[in-house]
């Protein structure tokens, strides 16, 4: 980057490390891949993250990348959570508050344009964005429990026959992520999944199938989990397939 348009940049919170995180965020969004905490990829990015103004988010703190999370991620409850962290970095400077209007203009979620403009026209005080992050932890935990209701649904349904274990496997993916599900939540709803003795095996493959959408470090807990269970008919033909899918990671290089 030019020294003086690297000047010009940093004095406004513009780094090159949040430049390169800018770039993997956009990356992580083209493959579908879930955010990740930057000191431990094992873990999701939750919105309460970007909430809380005392965690330290490394190159998610920079404008552009708190910009391309408002403006490209595909769930509002993780988009307004950035723009609520992005909006006090613009206040008397003008370059971050034209990325605010940007971010207001290119958003798909109509709560996060409402946020910016909100924000925006009172000059980006501190009384806005303080009410802005007040009703966003609000919308985060009403959306959590939406999310959660839906995959108790769900489960019921399949039990009963009522929905197509495909579909009930695609859409629980996407309301895992959809929710921002803490991890640790996430390993256990699919740890009970894979060692029921009442969901079909045909269910559980269909799991295994979708398990490049985790995190490498909470898949390899999971898959470490199951092999440790006790042998049964049930979770045999699993364990076959784990060690299967190990082995491909091992011969590609994702690890050692």
């Amino acid at each position: 980057m030019d020294e003086k348009l690297k000047g010009e940049f940093s004095g406004h919170g513009v780094t090159q490390n949040g430049l390169k995180t800018a770039l993997k965020i956009k990356e992580s969004y083209g493959k579908g891949d879930p955010l990740v905490l930057p000191d431990d990829r094992s873990r999701i990015l939750l919105p309460e993250n970007f909430i809380n103004v005392e965690v330290n988010l490394k190159g998610y703190e920079d404008p552009i990348a708190l910009a391309m999370v408002a403006a490209r991620d595909p769930e509002a409850p993780m988009a307004l959570a950035a723009a609520t962290r992005l909006s006090p970095l613009a206040r008397n400077k003008k370059l971050i508050s034209g990325v605010c209007e940007l971010v207001g203009d290119a958003s798909r979620h109509e709560l996060v344009r409402k946020c910016i403009e909100l924000v925006r026209d009172d000059d980006f005080s501190p009384d806005s964005i303080n009410a802005v992050r007040r009703q966003t932890a609000k919308f985060i935990i009403h959306s959590r429990k939406q999310y959660t209701s839906a995959l108790r649904m769900n489960l019921r349904s399949l039990i009963e026959g009522d929905i197509a274990p495909r579909k009930f496997v695609q859409e629980f993916y996407e309301l895992t992520e959809a929710g921002n599900m803490r991890t640790d939540i996430r390993k256990k709803l699919i740890l009970s999944l894979l060692l029921s003795d009442t969901i079909r095996p045909s269910i559980k493959f269909l799991m295994l199938e979708n398990f490049h959408r985790l995190p490498t470090a909470g898949r390899h807990a999971i898959i470490i989990s199951v092999l440790k269970a006790d042998d049964s008919r049930h979770i045999d033909v699993i364990k076959e397939e784990l060690r299967y899918m190990l082995l491909q990671e091992r011969e590609a290089g994702a690890i050692h």
